[in-house]
């Protein structure tokens, strides 16, 4: 394949020329086309006038999921109904799902930017590439697929669980990359090593999206399958669906496509930029979305951005992988805590699979409890859990700044998961 997809700017300054430009385009084309975003500039004393540099990107308002809900079923649309030839909506975990319209530029910009995302993962055109994520209304499956098909690789649409299958088709298909969650990559991963069908498949590549993945899972699932490459994808439905960055072959951050959107990270409390380096919510601004696009949108994600530039050369700036989301923090005896940090302390600790639950409860005396629920690593007996129960406790208290009771079980009996795996249980009644 000679074809590339990388950007056409070459060095940061015209990075940054490409980005005022896309600004200005998007603030004139959502002024004009919506509205919803007129009012909102308005009201806020901004217009498309008044983008003369990234810096004015600040006067511009936020937009939120609340935003996307109260304007359903067609939200923030700035174009024509005649221009729009598909929706895709998110899971719709409270309220109204979040709809979003694309028009045929829209589609054809997302194929493009995914299909980079398996440039940078160093596939080639003769790569099987093995597509476990859900298809429908959903982003994931048809955007994984699309990108494959652009990039000019073999798209193999399974779509999530039936093991059977999977397994089959790693096997007869020599399939060479996999694309899913994270859980479901783990329940795969033991699974070919449970048939023994390790030696007879060629998969060298995994690419992990929709859900954080904890360096000890990502460990796990490379040692069961003996692959070479394991990727992060992030992506939301909000801004066309996943592949909106990629780490390269050093995984040293995921690089985004600052070409299509510009990253702010800012204090969520504040809403003001914390320096680089410092973890924050990620705040989106669209270059060339059309149907809908975005204005600050608060994707309530927390990274951070990561400063300098890659030993790869790229010119794209990097994020660090997901955290948490600010809205699933648990504050705990007045300590804000996300499922993110107890990954990270989890991960250091050798011996302890990487499967965990976090359990918090309400008891009678009105004080709350937590209580980590750990999965021992495979082969770990059972005289040992005691030293790893001391040694979780104490780094979880050392790290975190938290009292939280351990509890470990064996290898493989925490539930697996072929979409999310949910790590938290909040217990306590509102």
């Amino acid at each position: 394949m000679t074809k590339s997809f990388m950007p056409l700017a070459k060095s940061p300054d015209e990075l940054l020329d490409l980005q005022l430009k896309g600004l200005q385009w998007t603030v004139n084309h959502a002024y004009n086309g919506s509205r919803f975003y007129r009012k909102k500039m308005d009201d806020a004393g901004i217009g498309p006038a008044g983008i003369e540099s990234l810096d004015d990107i600040e006067k511009l308002p936020f937009t939120t999921s609340k935003d996307l809900q109260e304007d359903y079923p067609f939200p923030l649309l700035s174009v024509p109904f005649e221009k729009v030839v598909r929706i895709h909506a998110s899971s719709g975990t409270t309220g109204k799902r979040k709809v979003l319209c694309y028009t045929q530029k829209d589609i054809h910009d997302w194929a493009h930017f995914f299909a980079r995302c398996y440039e940078m993962a160093g596939l080639m055109s003769q790569d099987r590439v093995q597509i476990a994520v859900g298809y429908g209304v959903w982003t994931a499956g048809v955007g994984f697929q699309l990108g494959c098909e652009e990039f000019g690789a073999m798209a193999i649409p399974v779509g999530p669980g039936n093991m059977d299958m999977q397994c089959q088709f790693l096997e007869d298909f020599q399939t060479t990359v996999v694309c899913s969650t994270a859980s479901m990559g783990l329940l795969m991963a033991e699974e070919v090593n449970r048939r023994g069908i390790k030696e007879k498949i060629n998969l060298r590549t995994m690419i992990f999206g929709s859900e954080r993945s904890s360096d000890a899972m990502r460990k796990q699932v490379k040692d069961l399958l003996g692959i070479e490459h394991l990727f992060d994808i992030p992506g939301m439905t909000e801004l066309y669906g996943p592949g909106t960055g990629l780490d390269c072959v050093h995984h040293k951050g995921i690089h985004y496509w600052a070409d299509y959107y510009i990253l702010e990270i800012l204090d969520p409390d504040t809403l003001k930029p914390v320096p680089e380096g410092e973890i924050g919510e990620m705040v989106v601004t669209t270059l060339a979305k059309e149907a809908v696009p975005l204005i600050r949108y608060r994707t309530r994600d927390l990274t951070r951005l990561i400063p300098g530039r890659c030993p790869c050369g790229s010119v794209l700036p990097r994020h660090d992988r997901i955290l948490g989301r600010s809205d699933d923090m648990i504050i705990f005896r007045a300590v804000n805590i996300y499922p993110g940090q107890v990954d990270h302390v989890l991960s250091g600790i050798k011996g302890i699979g990487s499967e965990y639950q976090i359990i918090v409860d309400r008891k009678k005396d009105g004080r709350d409890y937590m209580r980590i629920k750990v999965e021992a690593a495979q082969g770990v007996d059972t005289a040992q859990y005691d030293d790893l129960i001391n040694r979780i406790s104490r780094e979880v208290k050392k790290q975190i700044m938290v009292s939280a009771g351990v509890e470990m079980v064996a290898y493989g009996i925490l539930p697996r998961s072929e979409r999310k795996s949910q790590r938290v249980f909040d217990n306590r009644e509102e």
